[in-house]
C-alpha cells in the first residue's frame, strides 16, 4: 500500500491503463504541457508522447464530437472536461451521441469513451467552476455516471471505467484532490469490486445515510458526531449513481428503517429524489418515517464566501438524520 493523494492516484490510474493498452488516450485543455489544471495529467505527455497526450483546442463540443469519432474506429479515449460547468457546450455531443450510438447501432458500435470531470465545489471557485450536473447524465440512458470518494477507489475505479466499453461519466471531486489515504497501486481488477457496486462506509442501526463524492466524508463526520447523542448511522457510499445499487441501499434500510439522502447538488429533480421515490416503491413497508433529503439549495451555484451555506454540512445532515427520528431539532428545539 502506498499513500497518495487522490490527484496522484488518479495520475497513477491514467499511466497505469496508458501502458497496458496503446489505444488508450489522453485528451483535453491543457491536459499536456501543463499537465491539467489540477495536474491529473502531469508527466503523462512525457512518457507517452503527443499523439496520445493531445492538448485540444478550447472547444468542449469539438473534443467530445472528437473522442466519439475515435472511439468508433477502436480507441479509448479519456477525455478531460477541465471544469464540471464546462460539460455543458458538449451536451449535445454527450446526449445524443456518446448515449446511443450503441443502442442504435443494435449494439454493433461501441462506446468505450471515458469522460472526467473535476465536479463540484468547496474549493473557493466561481459559477461553472463548482457545479453539480449529474442529474442531467443519470436522466440520460446510455451513460454510466461514477463519483469517487477516496483515493483508492479514484485508482481502482478510473481504471475499470476506461477498460468499459460503455461510456462514462467519471466525477472526481475536486475538492478531494489533495487528501491523503492508502492506495494499492498493484491492485487487481479482476479481484476488485467493480464500479457499479455500492460500499457501506460505516455500519450501523437506526438511520442509512446514502451520499456520494465529497459528502461521504462529511456523511461519516455526522455519523461520528451522532454517537455522542446515542444513534447510530449507517453510511453508504453509492459510487456508482447510474446505475444504483439497489441491492445494497434496500438491505441497509430494511434494517434501520430510515432513509436520509445527502448530496450537493440542488433538491429539485435530484439524484435523492430519485434514490428517495425508489427506495419508497421497493421498501415501503420497512420505513418508519419518511424519507429525508439534504441537499444544495436550488439556485446557481453562489460566490466563494456563501458556498459553506449551499454545500450540505454535518450540522444540516444531521437535522435531516433529526427529522427521520422525530426528533428535537438541534436548532429549533421543535420536533420536526
Amino acid at each position: 500500500m502506498t499513500m497518495m493523494t487522490m490527484g496522484k492516484s488518479l495520475n497513477s490510474a491514467l499511466q497505469s491503463a496508458m501502458r497496458r493498452d496503446e489505444r488508450v488516450l489522453v485528451m483535453g485543455e491543457d491536459v499536456g504541457r501543463l499537465g491539467g489544471v489540477f495536474r491529473i495529467t502531469e508527466g503523462l505527455l512525457d512518457e507517452f508522447g503527443a499523439k496520445r497526450v493531445i492538448d485540444t483546442p478550447l472547444a468542449e463540443a469539438g473534443i467530445m464530437g472528437t473522442a466519439v469519432g475515435l472511439a468508433m474506429r477502436g480507441f479509448r479515449p479519456v477525455v478531460e472536461i477541465q471544469f464540471d460547468g464546462f460539460m455543458y457546450p458538449a451536451f449535445d455531443q454527450l446526449v445524443c451521441q456518446v448515449a446511443k450510438l450503441h443502442y442504435r447501432t443494435l449494439g454493433r458500435v461501441k462506446m468505450p469513451l471515458t469522460i472526467r470531470v473535476p465536479w463540484a465545489g468547496g474549493v473557493g471557485a466561481a459559477e461553472h467552476h463548482s457545479e453539480s450536473p449529474e442529474a442531467y447524465f443519470v436522466h440520460t440512458a446510455g451513460l454510466r455516471v461514477v463519483a469517487v470518494s477516496n483515493p483508492q477507489d479514484a485508482h481502482v475505479m478510473l481504471q475499470q471505467a476506461i477498460a468499459s466499453d460503455d461510456p462514462v461519466v467519471f466525477l472526481e471531486p475536486k475538492r478531494l484532490y489533495h487528501t491523503k489515504g492508502e492506495v494499492d497501486v498493484d491492485a487487481n481488477l479482476a479481484d476488485a469490486a467493480p464500479m457499479g457496486l455500492a460500499r457501506v462506509v460505516r455500519p450501523g442501526t437506526d438511520v442509512t445515510l446514502v451520499t456520494y463524492g465529497a459528502q461521504v466524508r462529511t456523511a461519516v463526520d455526522a455519523a461520528i458526531a451522532a454517537e455522542d447523542e446515542g444513534v447510530s448511522i449507517e453510511v453508504i457510499d453509492l459510487r456508482s449513481i447510474s446505475p444504483v445499487d439497489y441491492d445494497t441501499v434496500d438491505a441497509s434500510v430494511r434494517r434501520t428503517g430510515r432513509l436520509v439522502v445527502t448530496h450537493e447538488a440542488g433538491r429539485e429533480a435530484g439524484v435523492g429524489a430519485e434514490i428517495v421515490a425508489s427506495v419508497t416503491e421497493r421498501d415501503f413497508e420497512y420505513l418508519e418515517s419518511a424519507p429525508v433529503r439534504v441537499t444544495g439549495h436550488d439556485v446557481p451555484y453562489p460566490p466563494s464566501k456563501l458556498e459553506h451555506s449551499h454545500i450540505p454540512d454535518l450540522d444540516r445532515i444531521l437535522d435531516g438524520v433529526d427529522r427521520a427520528l422525530g426528533r428535537p431539532n438541534s436548532l429549533t428545539g421543535v420536533t420536526l
